[in-house]
């Protein structure tokens, strides 16, 4: 029969061996683990950046077919009244210049 001692120091050595190994594996899973979770990091990166340079695109090809705003309209109405404005001022000074040149 084994003496207690050399049984006492095989199942020591056993238990650190499986220990050993136990924590070689964690740590081969983590370096795995983070490997994976890089790569999908970089790919939803990537395909955000798809998405904002798509959301981009359609937003300038639509964009200048889409329809006035209401905004836009009366920004532009209020343009028309000015310009309507100068121009009867000039069309007034030009009869005025008119009348006195022919007297």
């Amino acid at each position: 029969m084994p003496e207690r001692r050399d049984l006492q120091d095989t199942l020591r050595d056993a238990v650190d061996r499986t220990l050993r190994a136990t924590v070689e594996t964690r740590d081969r899973a983590q370096g795995a683990a983070g490997g994976v979770a890089d790569a999908v990091d970089d790919l939803v990166k990537g395909a955000e950046r798809n998405l904002d340079r798509g959301r981009r695109s359609v937003r300038s090809a639509v964009e200048d077919r889409l329809p006035a705003s209401q905004e836009e309209l009366r920004t532009l109405g209020d343009e028309l009244r000015r310009i309507d404005s100068r121009l009867a001022a000039i069309e007034r000074r030009l009869d005025a210049a008119e009348r006195s040149a022919q007297k």
